[in-house]
């Protein structure tokens, strides 16, 4: 949970920066608000790319694990059933 707490950190301070260095530019107010509502959008679909990137290398890390799980209870019924035919 590191990672997602340092990329939107990261994503909020970028954006907050983007939108202050905006705010005190010498620019029409239309222009201005133009300009905060691109910024936001490309900053929207950044998060939105970096998140789908997490849920991806969850799942991917999900996967290993439940593969990992498998094999060691393969193994244990494996054992379990030698030792149940070597006691029989």
């Amino acid at each position: 949970m590191e990672t997602g707490n340092v990329i939107i950190g990261v994503v909020v301070g970028a954006a907050v920066g983007v939108a202050l260095g905006i705010l005190f530019a010498p620019a029409k107010g239309s222009v201005t608000r133009r300009n905060i509502k691109r910024e936001t959008e490309r900053q929207v679909e950044d998060l939105k790319d970096r998140f789908n990137d997490l849920i991806d290398d969850l799942a991917e890390k999900f996967d290993t694990v439940k593969e990992d799980v498998a094999g060691f209870a393969e193994k244990v019924m494996g054992k379990t059933e030698e030792t149940v035919t070597a006691k029989s």
